[in-house]
C-alpha cells in the first residue's frame, strides 16, 4: 500500500512528529510504502478562486506555480492519505488548510460550466492529530470538517487518532500514545 502523509506541523520534532514516528514505523513494518511531505518546507499559496483548474479534467490545472501541483500528483499516486497536524484554533495549520482549499478545486472538477469528475474519488483519508484541549473539544471540529470534505470529494474517511497535550510542563509522548499510534496504523492496513 502506498501511503502519503502530509505533515503539517511547524515543529519538526514537536508533538505531532513524536506521534507520527511509531505510526510510520508500524506502517512500514506492515509492508506499506510511506512518504511524508513536510508542508512547512513547501511553497503552498492560498487558492485564488480563479477556477482555471476547472478548464481541464485531465489534471490539476491550477494557474499558480508552486509546490501544490507536485503534491497533487503524489496524492493521486497514493492509496491512503494521512493528514498529520496539530490543532491551532480548532482546525489544521495554515499550509494544510491552503493545500486542502487548492485540492478541493483541483481534484474536484465540479465548478466549471459543466460538472466534471472527482479525480480522487475513493481515495482513503485518515487523520493524525495533536491538540492542547481535551480531544472532544480540541479535535472535534477538525474531524467534522474533514468528514464533510471527504463526503463532498467522494473520499473514504477512515478515522482519526487524536492525542491531547497536557501542557508545556508535561511530557507529551508516552508508551500509551505510541501504542495507540501503532494500533491506528495497523487498523488502516487492514481496511
Amino acid at each position: 500500500m502506498k501511503v502519503l502523509i502530509l505533515f503539517a506541523s511547524p515543529r519538526p520534532a514537536g508533538n505531532t512528529a513524536q506521534l507520527l514516528a511509531p505510526f510510520m514505523e508500524t506502517l512500514r513494518e506492515s509492508g506499506a510504502e510511506v512518504e511524508c511531505v513536510a508542508l512547512y518546507e513547501k511553497n503552498i499559496q492560498p487558492c485564488l478562486a480563479c477556477r482555471s483548474c476547472q478548464n481541464t479534467w485531465e489534471g490539476f490545472g491550477c494557474g499558480q506555480h508552486d509546490d501544490a501541483a507536485e503534491i497533487f500528483e503524489k496524492i493521486l499516486e497514493s492509496e491512503l492519505l494521512v493528514l498529520a497536524t496539530p490543532i491551532y484554533a480548532w482546525y489544521c495549520t495554515p499550509p494544510l488548510k491552503a493545500l486542502l482549499d487548492r485540492m478541493v478545486y483541483g481534484m474536484n472538477k465540479y465548478y466549471g460550466e459543466e460538472k466534471g469528475p472527482s479525480l480522487w474519488k475513493g481515495k482513503r483519508v485518515a487523520l493524525l492529530t495533536t491538540c492542547g484541549y481535551p480531544v472532544e473539544k480540541g479535535a472535534d471540529l477538525w474531524e467534522q470538517g474533514v468528514k464533510r470534505y471527504c463526503k463532498h470529494s467522494q473520499l473514504v474517511y477512515c478515522g482519526q487518532l487524536a492525542e491531547h497535550d497536557p501542557g508545556y510542563k508535561e511530557t507529551f509522548m508516552d508508551e500509551e500514545k505510541a501504542a495507540r499510534a501503532r494500533e491506528f496504523a495497523r487498523s488502516l492496513m487492514k481496511d
